[in-house]
């Protein structure tokens, strides 16, 4: 299991546009389409790092939380399937439903110009922007990882949801994420 750390896009940074392929419906949606009214996440992950399989119960508790709220959580997985077929398209749509469907998308990055476009450097890579899409937050979810015994609590994202939705200062000291790296072509 590797650890490779997120690239921290800077703060302020426009979310790049994109238009992914989500398997779920078979469609090709666009960011402008899939943001939220008062901000959005996009993050960075797969099926099979051992990083996301362990935040997996926050990362479906923030979605049924913070949707309900006007925030968006979209999933993006840029692997290589050629590398690795658990990541395929059909995958998704299976582990997606096996989660319940949490998400207000889960697209697939064939290109990986989208993670590129991003910065995205590793799985779980996680991103927080405001209503006008100007990222607000970038980094780790809380400081649990599956070699760590801290507690899985979502600490640091909830954090910045929380004070993006209280029109509150989000504190510009972040974290990088950690995780398995993105499976590049």
């Amino acid at each position: 299991m590797s650890a490779t750390l997120s690239n921290m896009m800077p703060l302020g940074t426009l979310a790049p546009d994109f238009k992914l392929i989500e398997p779920l419906s078979n469609t090709t949606l666009k960011l402008q389409n899939l943001r939220g009214e008062k901000g959005t996440v996009v993050m960075f992950i797969c099926n099979h790092c051992p990083y996301v399989i362990h935040i997996k119960q926050q990362l479906i508790d923030i979605a049924a939380h913070y949707i309900q709220q006007g925030i968006n959580i979209i999933a993006i997985n840029a692997n290589d399937i050629e590398k690795h077929p658990q990541d395929a398209p059909d995958k998704m749509v299976e582990l997606m439903a096996q989660w319940g469907n949490p998400f207000t998308a889960y697209l697939y990055d064939a290109s990986q110009e989208t993670a590129i476009a991003y910065q995205a450097a590793c799985t779980p890579d996680i991103y927080l922007f405001d209503e006008k899409l100007n990222c607000v937050y970038r980094g780790r979810l809380d400081a649990s990882t599956p070699k760590n015994n801290e507690p899985l609590t979502g600490a640091d994202l909830r954090a910045a949801l929380n004070n993006l939705l209280a029109d509150k200062a989000i504190n510009e000291t972040q974290i990088p994420s950690i995780g398995c790296n993105i499976k590049w072509k």
